[in-house]
């Protein structure tokens, strides 16, 4: 049995996973779906990318070794963190359409224009949490902005995990993932998947995320 450590993206819960997670049991596996500090029901306007890492970090403390941990968009930047923090326990990453960052960098820094007036626009009400963009799920929460805008810092143990693997989505307009995808594409360290799907992968194509998933273990 593997045990998978599913991180959501921006505004989103754990429940984002719930369908992948379901798959994954079936298989015989155990699927930790995280909330992250502020995005389940008590707000935590404070929470900072380090917040955040440390979050799952405590999550996985009696969680074994071999872990798969998976991070969606902003949840590749806690990926990153998380294996730096605990390397020896990581046995996959798995970046879904996510950030994969360098130490010094921020999900702000390594976003779009866009993305980063979105940041903006959603912090304007308080500057210290970041409403969810229209149209996504009604359980979305603010997302602490600290989170978005602090730089990591990483040692680059996060790097010796056995295996990096990055999926793409394809079906949407303005992915600011594009270029790391064709990167990573030409790593040996890497190993690459493209989905003909939009952003939100395990809401869209929950099989073929879980599929990919079950393929490390």
């Amino acid at each position: 049995m593997a045990t998978f450590v599913m991180i959501p993206g921006g505004w989103q819960g754990g429940w984002v996973y719930d369908q992948v997670g379901k798959i994954l049991a079936a298989n015989g596996h155990r699927a930790l779906q995280i909330t992250l500090a502020g995005l389940g029901d008590t707000p935590a306007p404070a929470a900072n990318l380090d917040t955040h890492i440390g979050d799952v970090v405590d999550a996985i403390k009696s969680q074994g070794d071999g872990l798969v941990v998976v991070g969606q968009s902003y949840g590749g930047m806690v990926v990153s963190g998380v294996a730096d923090a605990a390397p020896s326990q990581i046995g996959a990453l798995v970046y879904v359409d996510a950030y994969v960052p360098d130490s010094g960098d921020s999900a702000w820094s390594l976003t779009s224009p866009h993305f980063r007036e979105v940041f903006a626009e959603g912090a304007r009400l308080d500057g210290l949490n970041c409403a969810p963009p229209p149209g996504l799920d009604p359980r979305a929460r603010p997302h602490p902005i600290g989170t978005f805008l602090q730089s990591i810092r990483l040692t680059g143990r996060w790097r010796e995990a056995p295996r990096k693997i990055y999926v793409g989505a394809f079906g949407w307009e303005g992915s600011p993932f594009l270029d790391l995808h064709a990167r990573l594409s030409r790593d040996p360290e890497w190993s690459t998947y493209s989905l003909d799907c939009p952003h939100n992968v395990a809401r869209f194509q929950p099989e073929a995320l879980a599929e990919i998933l079950l393929a490390q273990v």
